[in-house]
Parts: C-alpha cells; structure tokens; sequence
C-alpha cells in the first residue's frame, strides 16, 4: 500500500492523508483516509448511519499518515476494505479523486522524530579519501547516526533557501524507514518487524556551512537542518517483499537508486549495498531508548549519491546547485521526488 499526504485545496494550509492506489479503468486515484474511514464506520455500524464524527474517527484510526502507522493494528484492514470497495465499484462518492494535479507533501510532515544512518562504506570512504584521509576503523564496529531537524521536512516542489545555504548546495540520495511500532532495545534479529515501510530520503546539504561547523566536532547542525525531503510515498514493507533477501543481520532491500540533476543521471545505486542494515541501526538508535512510531531513520547517502563525492572523484567538476536548478530522486518501488532550488528572501 502506497501512503501520501495531500494538499487541501478546501482549505489552504491544511492537508490530508489517501491511499495511492488505481481505479478500474487504471488511472491513479486517492482514496481519502478519513472521508473514507468515516464511510465505513457507517457501514459497519447502526450507530453512526450518517458516518461517524471527525473526532471518533482519529480516535479510533488516527489523524492522516501518522496516524494511520500510530494505529496499524486498524487502520491497515480498514484501509484493505476501502480498497477493496473502490475495485468492486461500491464507494460512495467523495472519497476517491483523480491524484493528477494533487500537491503531495511528504508523507509524514512532522515526524516525531528523524535520525539519518552512515550506511554505505562506498559513500564514507571516497569522500574521505577525497579529503586526504583514510577510512575510519570505528566505521566498522557499530552503525551511526544524527538527529536533524524533523520540523523542516519538505515534499517535493520548491526547495527555498537562503544565500548561505547556495554556498556549495548539495543533495543526497538516501532511503529512509518508519517505524512502526514502538521499540526498545531491539536486535538486529527482531528489529525488521518494528518497520513500517520505506520512502525516499533527500538530506539537502549546504556543504560550506557544514564544513565550517564540523570542525568544532559537533553535528552538521546548520548545514542540515533547513531541509530534509521525504517521498513522495510511504511505501507498506509487504509490498516490497519480492525486493527482501531476510539475512541473519536483517532484511536487506533489492531496491536500484538514481538521482538526476537537470534531467542527467548522476547517481547509480541500489539499497541493498548498505554495509549496516536497517535493522542494525534500529538496533544500535533503540540501545536504552524507545523507537516510536512515525519515527524516521535514513540510510546516509548511497554512493555517488551526492555532488560532495561526485566532485572530488571528478566525475562532475565543481558542480554545486543553483537556483533553478531541478533535482529528482528514484528508488524502485518508492517513487520519484522532485525538487526545484529556489532563493528565498528573508
């Protein structure tokens, strides 16, 4: 099941969350959660015959994406129903609309929480190698991560940044997981059923800021936190499976990764060449803490997945973005994310 929050053209500013699904003649169509979860609840019971309120609705199944992962356990077989209604042509109308010409936000715009991975050793030992270092031992004893700012989530569109963050812009091309149910202390054995499903992940990088602040051994702080996309669909795991090779050290995900900047491909990779998996980082990130759901947790960037590594393996000669400039994203089976970089006055 593909899961996206929408813009409400009714009512500016505020969105809502729909199933991405097909109807009979093929064309993709949103089935609207809650429109549709109030449908069924009339359905399903004489006391609400006119559908159930806003507020017994989210009680029961949440309120949009994250709400529908807080509550799983119902929404997901409410959600099967409604989908199944579409296909033998029962709803009602209202809840089904053509997606063409829907803004779609990220799927989760306010994640609880989001923490981005290390995971691939080509990324980490060619852009230290392209600084005259050499590739750090403790890389291999335990998966790391960062917390960044999960109030700056964007979809696709319009990137806005200031001048400061145009110095040296970067995009990185990443795989993300939620979690989906709350979690601690997990293993690399059972971690994988905490998984909710995956998205892509773009964790924009204003590379001269990021830099600068490093060298006071902290986190990339202001080189990360004014973005991170998220995209354009939270993919259900179960529709990924033929894509899952289950190993002892987790599940490892079959899934090729391209990323294309003014329409040329520059990045080639594939999910399954992380050196950590998912469920390793799960395991090492819920060590004494609680994972919750709608919990974010990218991958780190694939290699040649961002201009960092592209530049100083001189594939690309100095290329940073610039205002105009369009980026895109694609991961089998999770979408193409899109993005135009825009200079945002103060």
């Amino acid at each position: 099941m593909r899961l996206v929050t929408y813009e409400d053209t009714g009512s500016p500013g505020h969105s809502r969350g729909a199933i991405l699904t097909h109807d009979s003649a093929g064309g993709a169509v949103l089935l609207d959660l809650a429109r549709g979860f109030a449908w069924l609840e009339s359905r399903r019971s004489a006391d609400h015959p006119t559908g159930a309120s806003i507020g017994e609705i989210e009680a029961k199944y949440g309120r949009g994406v994250l709400g529908f992962v807080e509550n799983e356990s119902v929404a997901r077989p409410a959600a099967d129903a409604i989908v199944l209604a579409l296909q033998n042509g029962e709803l009602p109308d209202g809840i089904a609309s053509p997606a063409a010409g829907k803004q779609l936000l990220a799927p989760i715009p306010r994640p609880p929480s989001m923490r981005d991975g290390y995971a691939f050793r080509q990324h980490v030992e060619t852009a230290r190698k392209n600084r005259g270092l050499e590739m750090i031992p403790e890389f291999d004893l335990f998966p790391v991560f960062y917390f960044t700012n999960h109030q700056a989530v964007i979809g696709g569109g319009d990137l806005r940044v200031r001048d400061g963050h145009l110095d040296r812009l970067d995009f990185e091309l990443e795989a993300a997981i939620v979690v989906g149910r709350a979690g601690r202390d997990l293993s690399a054995g059972n971690a994988d059923s905490h998984v909710f499903g995956l998205m892509i992940m773009n964790d924009w990088s204003a590379r001269a800021l990021q830099m600068e602040e490093m060298k006071l051994s902290l986190g990339p702080a202001k080189g990360k936190d004014f973005a991170t996309g998220l995209g354009p669909w939270l993919v259900t795991k179960d529709e990924l499976e033929k894509q899952i090779v289950h190993t002892p050290r987790g599940d490892v995900y079959h899934l090729g990764m391209r990323a294309f900047v003014n329409d040329k491909q520059l990045s080639t990779g594939n999910v399954k060449d992380m050196n950590w998996t998912f469920a390793e980082i799960m395991a090492r990130a819920s060590y004494g803490v609680t994972l919750h759901p709608g919990d974010v947790i990218g991958s780190g960037t694939v290699g040649t997945g961002c201009l960092l590594e592209l530049n100083g393996s001189k594939i690309t000669d100095n290329q940073w973005l610039k205002p105009g400039d369009k980026v895109a994203l694609e991961i089998d089976g999770l979408g193409r994310i899109e993005n135009t970089v825009v200079r945002a006055e103060p």
